[in-house]
């Protein structure tokens, strides 16, 4: 029995085990999302995930510290290319969320030998599921003062209307055909009338 133990070895043994990891770490950075077993994605998470945190962590410290950071990164994953787009896009599109960067859906089993699979995406980039979410605004939050509550109910709600565009009628361009058969068209009425 496995109890209390954290590590899930994988059938492996650890430097075969790290190398896996830092090979799908790196897939799951360049194409942001991966499919594999259950198993390896539990584990690939809690891989990935602190090494997200840091790279989101170098946009807030000074240079000393970010280059800290990049090295560390590097020393898991060995490949300076994910390093790369890890501390540009990927850190850019986490940098507000405050953890839960990556989502494991199950997908059923595999046809040869009937193992659970999974697809092990990062949140952020899936436009699917955060289309219909619009982004939250982050307001401070004071019980005190309740008599201002009212006022800032007010305000939310101005906020929330939408303004209806207003269209305006495109200016009638007339052709030189147009105009000539118009003035033709007043002579002879002019004509008539005499």
């Amino acid at each position: 029995m496995r109890h209390g133990k954290k590590v899930n070895h994988l059938g492996r043994k650890a430097a075969h085990r790290k190398a896996m990891l830092a090979n799908m770490a790196c897939s799951l950075i360049e194409h942001k999302r991966i499919n594999t077993t259950v198993a390896k994605a539990k584990a690939l998470k809690q891989f990935v995930e602190p090494l997200i945190t840091r790279s989101k962590a170098e946009n807030n410290l000074t240079a000393d510290k970010g280059t800290h950071n990049r090295r560390i990164v590097f020393k898991y994953l060995r490949d300076k290319y994910a390093v790369t787009e890890l501390f540009s896009v990927v850190s850019e599109k986490v940098g507000d969320r405050p953890g839960g960067y990556t989502r494991i859906i199950k997908l059923g089993n595999r046809l040869g030998d009937n193992a659970d699979m999974a697809m092990i995406e990062l949140v952020d980039f899936n436009e699917l599921y955060n289309a219909g979410k619009p982004k939250k605004k982050s307001t401070r939050r004071s019980r005190r003062g309740g008599s201002g509550n009212a006022d800032k109910a007010e305000a939310v709600v101005e906020e929330t209307k939408v303004e209806e565009p207003k269209v305006e009628a495109a200016p009638e361009v007339k052709t030189e055909t147009e105009t000539e058969s118009q003035t033709e068209n007043k002579a002879k009425e002019d004509d008539s009338k005499e």
